[in-house]
């Protein structure tokens, strides 16, 4: 025969902790609805107005906030840019789902999806990319920052590890080498030099050659059909420009 349990009443804390659990809940719900409000609303206006200088009222009359409520979320318009490029949730989720095991093929990936995002959201990143060629804005140091660091360095590093990668040559180095690469490639599509088609293709070309000199011999191949392809595109598109 099972034992019933026993009654036995909430003492006078457990009461009171409970009371207190829902309301405090709901409030931070309240908090995470205003700062995603915010932050999709300085989304819109960077892409809307081509500038990350934001109008910090402007910014709180869209999200439907009081003045001081960026303030006291983020602390800064800065922290609130850092949010917006933050959030990167559906490209990690994608890149984790097709994340090959190649890991020269890997960082292919990356760039690939990269890229795709900044065409489909044109504006916006454009917005953002040539505020990092402004040297009176922080948007340069808040977009290389240690989260950019961690995600491209390991990829790197695992191409070192897997022996695609010469050993004597650093994950820094080559990190430091991409992020020249993908800056210049970047800034001639901020000022209208390279279009959509373009961007992928220059900056895949110029990250193969960068690889192909630092790779081992029995990584050469790959890397030299990779070449090929990347060159192709370069000329598809540089025709389609010409038409």
């Amino acid at each position: 025969m099972e034992k019933t349990a026993k009654y036995r009443p909430k003492s006078k804390q457990e009461s009171n902790n409970s009371t207190l659990a829902e309301p405090l809940s709901r409030r931070e719900a309240g908090k995470e609805d205003r700062r995603q409000r915010i932050i999709k609303a300085a989304h819109d206006l960077i892409r809307e107005h081509g500038s990350t200088g934001l109008s910090m009222r402007l910014l709180a009359e869209r999200a439907g906030v009081s003045l001081a409520t960026p303030y006291n979320l983020f602390g800064s318009k800065n922290a609130i840019i850092w949010s917006v490029l933050g959030d990167v949730r559906e490209y990690q989720e994608r890149f984790t789902k097709s994340r090959p095991a190649d890991p020269i093929e890997r960082i292919f990936v990356a760039i690939d999806l990269a890229i795709e995002f900044y065409i489909k959201d044109a504006k916006f990143y454009r917005a953002v990319w040539a505020a990092t060629f402004d040297v009176t804005s922080d948007v340069r140091k808040d977009i290389f920052s240690r989260r950019w660091n961690g995600f491209w360095l390991p990829l790197f590093s695992d191409a070192i590890a897997a022996g695609a990668i010469n050993k004597n040559i650093s994950a820094d180095v080559l990190l430091r080498q991409f992020v020249l690469i993908l800056r210049s490639a970047m800034f001639e599509w901020v000022v209208g030099d390279l279009n959509g088609r373009e961007l992928g293709p220059t900056v895949f070309c110029g990250v193969v050659l960068m690889l192909k000199g630092a790779a081992t011999a029995g990584w050469q191949a790959p890397l030299e059909i990779r070449l090929k392809e990347s060159l192709q595109h370069l000329e598809r598109s540089g025709s389609q420009r010409a038409d």
